[in-house]
């Protein structure tokens, strides 16, 4: 592990971190010498996690989260502030992708999409910003996609979700000065989000598309690239694409 000296070490909560782009990103601010507080539904994936991590030298907090519900996201603040006193950064990255044509009216499954990708994204503002506006510092990073900048037969719901997030975001940016505030949006990657997808016609598409997909980590290095640049220097938004994808 190559750890950073304990004045650039930040407390870093992160949320869908057990499995994907949450837990390659936990993994690798973990050997940067971060303080992270993790957050996910599977708790049993957390716990295999958070203790190789340890097993590593690394400081890591697990707490399970679920994002629709606003007093987790609460308790996962209030954790960071009562062990380590501050809040440097938080990572909305929990999010699902549940495709679907319009005309199949797989309302409960936009309703998932709304609950997870845009209120879990606000909940996570909500437990951090008063924290963040009392310390006149912190930073907050939004894991959108690129379907936050096109929008695709079968992902109606969930590119409304992805804008949703980024005007959220620049929004948030616009509103508070002493904030930096990030938008990562990764194009194709590999992950589990492909097999949540109910609807046979797009579960086969996207299994297609994702045969030139990224690998978790290099969406992981572009977040903690982000983190890395100084107070002063806001990275507002990175689009992340296989080299090879036309979208």
């Amino acid at each position: 592990m190559s750890a950073l000296h304990s004045t650039t070490a930040k407390v870093i909560l992160l949320t869908g971190a057990s499995s994907g782009i949450g837990e390659a990103t936990a993994r690798l601010l973990s050997a940067e010498g971060h303080i992270l507080l993790l957050g996910a539904r599977r708790r049993e994936r957390l716990d295999a996690l958070s203790q190789q991590l340890r097993e590593q030298g690394a400081t890591v907090d697990v707490l399970e989260t679920d994002v629709r519900r606003r007093g987790d996201l609460q308790q996962l603040a209030d954790l960071a502030i009562e062990k380590y006193g501050r809040i440097d950064v938080l990572i909305n990255n929990a999010g699902i992708m549940p495709l679907s044509p319009l005309a199949a009216l797989k309302v409960e499954e936009w309703e998932s999409m709304l609950e997870v990708n845009v209120r879990g994204v606000l909940y996570g503002i909500a437990a951090v910003l008063p924290v963040m506006q009392a310390q006149q510092r912190g930073h907050i990073i939004n894991v959108a996609s690129i379907g936050a900048h096109s929008v695709s037969p079968t992902a109606a719901v969930y590119c409304a979700t992805k804008y949703a997030v980024r005007a959220l975001s620049e929004g948030l940016r616009q509103e508070h000065d002493n904030l930096r505030v990030s938008v990562i949006s990764p194009g194709v990657v590999e992950s589990e989000l492909a097999e949540t997808i109910s609807d046979d016609t797009a579960r086969d598409a996207m299994r297609a598309f994702r045969k030139i997909a990224l690998k978790p980590e290099s969406i992981a290095r572009a977040i903690s690239w982000s983190i890395a640049q100084p107070d002063e220097v806001d990275i507002s938004e990175i689009i992340v694409r296989p080299t090879a994808s036309p979208y």
